[in-house]
């Protein structure tokens, strides 16, 4: 058992976890990027049904969907170095947070191939014939007519995806990285006052992640201001 519950404790605790916001941020940023551009490289093969690559990619989306993600975290911090040694590289003494953004970027890239093969197919196929009857190629109606509409559709779903990954950095702390839940399990170690970090964390990420979301809403509505059609008829 801890020690007697004391809310003072809890405004102590902020400054302290919050020093560590930065390495929580740097995570979820990286993890991101990597997974944006695995999550598009990942689609293409499932949108044209290439052969074999198609099978593979909804092997890896089934099975990261079927697996906790902090198996995954264990699994590439104790796999990767294993494997990579069999071609005599050592990666053994590189820092555990690489291995925790390498673990969500394969995650995040699953949610994102999916999120974009369904956004690309949820643009009517009308206007892409109309790009065509104007003559536009087949790259110009992509990246001028496609991708922005499927980019707006897609955006809601990849903010829930970020606000979730966001969430789920906080196992990074069981490999060993010092971000804001391993400050605050030092603190538990040298205080015993354990409810008092895990409310101070819950204020943390609550925060954050209110932030985050009136940002999200921001920039969605931004995305759809010319959706809004006024349908009010003169009387």
């Amino acid at each position: 058992m801890g020690k007697a519950f004391d809310p003072l404790l809890i405004i102590e605790f902020l400054p302290t976890l919050l020093h560590y916001l930065g390495v929580t941020l740097e995570i979820l940023a990286a993890s991101i990027f990597l997974g944006l551009i695995l999550g598009v490289a990942a689609a293409i093969p499932r949108l044209f049904k290439i052969p074999f690559l198609n099978q593979l990619v909804i092997l890896y989306v089934s099975f990261i969907r079927g697996t906790p993600i902090l198996i995954q975290l264990f699994l590439v911090f104790y796999g990767l170095p294993a494997i990579l040694m069999i071609f005599e590289i050592d990666i053994s003494k590189l820092e555990a947070i690489y291995f925790v953004i390498i673990t969500y970027a394969i995650s995040n890239g699953a949610s994102f191939s999916e999120i974009f093969r369904g956004a690309i197919r949820a643009v009517d196929k009308g206007q892409t014939e109309a790009a065509y009857s104007v003559g536009m190629t087949s790259t110009q109606n992509f990246f001028r007519i496609v991708l922005p509409q499927a980019l707006r559709i897609a955006f809601p779903n990849m903010a829930n995806s970020v606000i979730g990954s966001l969430k789920d950095t906080s196992l990074a702390f069981s490999i060993g990285v010092m971000d804001m839940v391993g400050r605050g399990d030092t603190l538990i170690s040298a205080t015993a006052h354990a409810l008092e970090v895990y409310i101070s964390l819950s204020i943390i990420y609550y925060a954050v992640v209110l932030l985050f979301e009136k940002i999200f809403n921001k920039l969605e509505k931004h995305f759809n201001r010319y959706q809004s059609v006024d349908i009010s008829v003169a009387a």
